[in-house]
C-alpha cells in the first residue's frame, strides 16, 4: 500500500458503487465505505467479515472449500465465512451464509471479534475485522446440504486434532483458519 492510500481508496469506493459485489471496507477512524470484494483483497484493505463455528460438544464442523473458489480452493476452513453485503448487518450475513454454503439454519450468537492479516495467494490479502458467531447443536447428524460450488466436503474434528493437522500439513488449511486455531482465546469460543 502507498503511504497515503486515501485517494486510491476513494477511487475504489466510487468504482464499487457500480459493482453488485460490495462489502463494507473500513477506513480511518473506523468509517465504513463500500468497496468491491476483489479490490479489497487485491489492496489488502481492512474490511468487515463474518466467521461461523458450529459445535457439537468439542467437535467443530469444518468445510473443505470447493475447487474453483477464487482463493484457498480445496483448503479446510471453519464452518463458513463471508463478508456482509454493503448495508447488510453481520448477524444477517452469518445466517445467510450458513444457509447458502452448508444448507442449514441455526441459532447463532456473536461471541467475539478479531482482526487478522493473511496472504491467501495469487496476490490477494485478507485483512479482516471478523465478527465471530457460534452455534451449538446436540447431534452431529445435521441435515447438511452443502452447495457444491462452495463446499467440497464437511467433517467434524476437535480443536487439538485440527491444530496438530494444520501444523503437520499447513497447506491443507486456509490461512485464516490456521490463525484462528492459534488465536483461539481471542475468538470468544
Amino acid at each position: 500500500m502507498d503511504a497515503d492510500p486515501m485517494p486510491e481508496r476513494a477511487d475504489f469506493a466510487i468504482d464499487a458503487l457500480q459493482s453488485p459485489d460490495l462489502i463494507p471496507a473500513i477506513g480511518p477512524g473506523g468509517m465504513l465505505f463500500p468497496m468491491e470484494k476483489l479490490k479489497a483483497h487485491q489492496l489488502g484493505q481492512l474490511h468487515v467479515a463474518v466467521s461461523v463455528f458450529v459445535f457439537c460438544g468439542e467437535q467443530l464442523l469444518i468445510q473443505q472449500r470447493a475447487v474453483g473458489k477464487y482463493h484457498c480452493e480445496g483448503m479446510w476452513a471453519n464452518t463458513c465465512c463471508t463478508h456482509p453485503h454493503w448495508g447488510e448487518d453481520v448477524a444477517s450475513s452469518a445466517h445467510r451464509r450458513l444457509k447458502e454454503e452448508i444448507g442449514i439454519s441455526l441459532d447463532l450468537s456473536e461471541v467475539g471479534q478479531v482482526i487478522y492479516l493473511a496472504d491467501v495467494g495469487s496476490g490477494l490479502t485478507e485483512h479482516e475485522h471478523v465478527h465471530v458467531f457460534r452455534a451449538d447443536v446436540a447431534s452431529m447428524n445435521l441435515p447438511l446440504d452443502p452447495d457444491p460450488a462452495e463446499v467440497s466436503a464437511t467433517r467434524w474434528a476437535d480443536r487439538n486434532t485440527l491444530r496438530a493437522q494444520s501444523k503437520g500439513n499447513p497447506d491443507a488449511f486456509a490461512p485464516w483458519f490456521r490463525i484462528y486455531l492459534e488465536r483461539w482465546p481471542e475468538l470468544g469460543l
